[in-house]
This record gives C-alpha cells, structure tokens and sequence, in this order.
C-alpha cells in the first residue's frame, strides 16, 4: 500500500444523477405558467439548449407527467405535441425521418405554436376549396 491510499479522496461531479437542472427548470415554468395566466405571454424553453443529463430529462418528464391532448405533424420528419398533467404546459419534439430526435421544446402556451395554421395556409385553403366548389 503506498502513502497515497491514505489520502481522502472525494469525488464531485455529475455521477450518475445528472446535472440537478430540472429543479430550477420545473420553477422557471411555474413563473411562466404565472406569466401566461396574467399576461398572456407563451414562452417557449428549448430543451438542447440546457445542459441536461438524461436524469434530468427523466425527472422533468415524470414531474410534468401526462396530459389529455396528444397531436402530430408529419412535415420533414414526425412532430410530436404532449400536453403534461398541467394544461398550458406542451411538450414539442421534432425528429428526423429515422425517428431520431433533433430538437425538444417546453412550450407554455394555450395552444402550441406548430398546431397553429399560418394565415398564408387558410388564405390558399379559402382558394382551393372555392376552386373546389366552383369546378
């Protein structure tokens, strides 16, 4: 045994728990919750863009837990939207073609911002069918 073994060692980091960022993220929504019931201000949090072990992302998804609303959108690969357990608080991930996801977003809103038509969309749908209706 040499001397070194008789020195204390600790060992500090992430392990296997993760970086303990879904705590602080589980307020930052609460506030924003706050925010949208009085203002009607959505925020939108991207998930990538926190450092976030999969721990955390567990832990997040667990407290947030599921909701009533499921929908997807099928444009350059399959998007996903999961209402949690609480309503206002959307869960949008975009994957690619193979199902690998690109990107995650917290929105807290009334309605997700990819469920909502582009007025552009509702003008040429108003052509189409009176085209449709026409012919």
């Amino acid at each position: 045994m040499s001397g070194l073994d008789a020195i204390d060692v600790r060992v500090e980091g992430l392990g296997s728990l993760g970086t303990d960022n879904a705590l602080p993220l589980l307020h930052e929504i609460r506030h924003a919750l706050e925010r949208l019931a009085s203002t009607g201000e959505p925020t939108t949090i991207d998930l990538s863009s926190i450092p976030f072990s999969q721990h955390d992302r567990d832990r997040l998804f667990e407290t947030l837990g599921e909701g009533e609303v499921r929908a997807r959108v099928d444009a350059f690969g399959p998007s996903t939207v999961r209402e949690t357990a609480f309503p206002g608080v959307w869960l949008v991930q975009h994957a690619n073609p193979h199902d690998e996801e690109l990107s995650a977003f917290i929105e807290i809103s009334r309605l997700p911002n990819i469920l909502t038509t582009p007025l552009a969309d509702v003008e040429d749908s108003a052509v189409a069918l009176a085209a449709k209706l026409a012919g």
